[in-house]
């Protein structure tokens, strides 16, 4: 994950798994397990916001071959050193199409980073770039829904769960209509929902799958 210019790098000073890897995984692999087929046995994934690269290695330890994109020096260093087995790329998530790896990947995923970003129509933009035809973009961010909301609210949480004091926090706040009309605005399709973390309504995260077609 990367939002900070070159003078507020994302510092990552190991490869353990982050926190909310925990409730993603199981979610996040079921969506991934759609893509295999008998004639892609070991499908192609771009992991966009990479970070350490430990989401990267899960994945990859699951039968997949995984690519890792992301601006952080040390997160890309640490993710090199720690996870061999797979390919880790430093790169901004503006500048993906100076990658030249366009039409290569049947999963884009981008996990907990859109909710980061200034522009993240740019995400979605960058990985239809990189997908095969009819290949899928899977994001995860937090869940934000009226109950949830609602909650945060009464039990008087709000201040805190929507905090400008994170240097390098959230600054967007999707709700399953918002998420979905992003990715339809930009020609994505077939899209399905999955929810990860604490109780029904009041998820932690959630899950996107869409598809996009060449034309």
């Amino acid at each position: 994950m990367n939002t900070q210019n070159k003078n507020h790098e994302y510092l990552y000073p190991d490869s353990n798994s982050l926190h909310h890897h925990t409730y993603l995984i199981s979610p996040l692999i079921k969506l991934l397990s759609h893509v295999k087929t008998p004639d892609i046995i070991k499908p192609r994934v771009l992991d966009i916001g990479c970070g350490n690269g430990s989401l990267s290695n899960l994945i990859a330890r699951q039968g997949y071959d995984v690519v890792g994109i992301d601006e952080s020096e040390s997160g890309v260093r640490v993710a090199r050193q720690a996870f061999p087995q797979c390919q880790f790329i430093q790169g901004s998530i503006y500048h993906l199409s100076d990658l030249k790896l366009e039409s290569q990947f049947d999963v884009v995923i981008s996990s907990e980073t859109i909710e980061h970003l200034f522009y993240p129509r740019e995400l979605v933009r960058g990985a239809r770039k990189y997908l095969k035809s009819n290949g899928r973009l899977i994001l995860t961010t937090p869940y934000h829904g009226y109950l949830k909301n609602l909650v945060l609210a009464i039990s008087g949480k709000m201040d805190r769960h929507f905090t400008t004091l994170w240097d390098g926090g959230h600054i967007k706040f999707f709700s399953v209509v918002t998420l979905r009309s992003l990715l339809e605005s930009e020609g994505f399709t077939d899209i399905q929902f999955e929810f990860a973390g604490r109780f029904p309504y009041l998820w932690k995260s959630m899950l996107c799958s869409s598809t996009f077609k060449l034309s």
